[in-house]
């Protein structure tokens, strides 16, 4: 008799391992982990089964692969549902939906939809129509840069202001000396050397100049969520990040998040989600800007979030709503998350020490002292003197990156 599904998980790293491990604590099942190279998180894993894959990420022979390992798993299990932990796994999938529905659940959006939120411009656009704020925005091209004098000297807002890639994707795969993730521009000269500077790489693509939202990463908010098949949203559960991982590259990154509550949020998103059709787990980051006492979106991922096992970790088993929606076609009203909970990607030590807000910092302390907390890696079932090693060694490890990296905001 075949089992009823298995979650064919595409990536090895943390993330990955995060919903491996929501599948093994709602339903006790070994997830199927499949991707182009190992790495510690996932590898040893005594809670799924470990496939790789090298040319997983070759676009040409991404499907052909997947189909011909569905053909493997069919005689064992009934339904085969596909998750993704990271950007190029998600477009993949989506751009190979119409032939993998053939073998697997896909709960992700279509490919128009996808170009759309992919681009940063589309997103925003997307943002104006549905009533999402979003920071006061401008485009530069490539084409741009003959005249780049010119549009430096005359835009809307003054420094410092955040310049970004509106191609994530592209931009990972582009190599330069001083890259980063996003930049924070303190003047004219600087803002024109970057640009340049990006512009004789690989990518090609719009950047996007943003004024900048004051504030440290507390101000910041990080909503996942789970929509159904049907459109409608099944889960929210919103956070506030306490902490952000320094390191230049991974900027955006949140290493201690916090739980919060926010009707307003719940209400507008909820409409945004839905006006859209969009289905599948989201992840939107976004950032209280005093001035207009708004919170403004930066943008959307079209997976489930880095961190987000913030929010099975809380009680809000984020696998469990994707197949109760997905496999076994339950309509239930959408939950919102109201836990108390603190996630950690950082040991609690370095949480307390770089964390300055008092009020924060002591309601951190409590559910730390109250046992009401997380982490994406450690987990009891799945214990190992080789995996524990790792895995402490990774966390501590931050203790070296926030020394070099970490600055004050304000």
């Amino acid at each position: 008799m075949r089992k009823e599904f298995l979650p064919v998980i595409l990536g090895t790293d943390s993330n990955a391992y995060g919903m491996a491990k929501a599948f093994h604590l709602a339903y006790g099942i070994k997830s199927l982990v499949v991707g182009q190279g190992e790495l510690f998180t996932t590898k040893g894993s005594k809670i799924l089964d470990l496939k790789i894959i090298p040319d997983l990420g070759d676009d040409r022979v991404f499907a052909e692969r997947l189909m011909t390992l569905s053909q493997s798993l069919s005689t064992e299990y009934e339904k085969l549902i596909l998750v993704a932990s990271s950007d190029g796994y998600v477009e993949k999938i989506i751009n190979n939906k119409a032939l993998l529905s053939e073998a697997y659940v896909v709960p992700f959006i279509d490919a128009d939809l996808m170009k759309t939120l992919n681009s940063k411009k589309g997103f925003y656009e997307t943002c104006n129509q549905h009533g999402l704020s979003y920071p006061d925005t401008r485009v530069v091209t490539p084409t741009d840069l003959e005249g780049l004098d010119d549009i430096v000297s005359d835009l809307p807002f003054s420094y410092p202001m955040v310049l970004k890639p509106s191609d994530s994707m592209r931009y990972f795969e582009a190599n330069f000396e001083g890259k980063k993730k996003a930049y924070i521009i303190a003047d004219a000269e600087a803002l024109k050397n970057t640009i340049r500077a990006i512009f004789k790489s690989t990518y090609d693509q719009p950047l996007i100049l943003q004024e900048y939202i004051a504030g440290d990463d507390t101000a910041m908010r990080v909503l996942n969520c789970v929509s159904g098949p049907d459109g409608k949203v099944r889960l929210m559960v919103l956070g506030q990040p306490l902490l952000e991982d320094p390191t230049p590259t991974l900027i955006g990154n949140y290493t201690a998040i916090i739980d919060a509550y926010d009707d307003a949020i719940f209400e507008e998103y909820k409409r945004f989600l839905e006006g859209i059709g969009y289905v599948g787990f989201s992840n939107f980051d976004m950032k209280y800007d005093a001035k207009t006492g708004k919170y403004k979106v930066f943008e959307i991922n079209l997976r489930q979030g880095r961190s987000s096992f913030f929010v099975t970790g809380s009680g809000f088993n984020m696998a469990a709503y994707l197949v109760e929606a997905f496999i076994y076609g339950e309509h239930i009203e959408t939950v919102y998350g109201t836990a108390p909970h603190l996630w950690l990607g950082i040991p609690t030590d370095m949480l307390m020490k770089y964390l300055e807000h008092p009020g924060l910092k002591k309601r951190a302390a409590k559910l730390i002292n109250d046992g009401h907390t997380s982490t994406t890696l450690y987990y009891k079932k799945d214990h190992s003197l080789i995996r524990t090693i790792k895995v402490f060694r990774y966390y501590q490890r931050y203790v070296g990156t926030f020394k070099r990296y970490f600055v004050k905001k304000n």
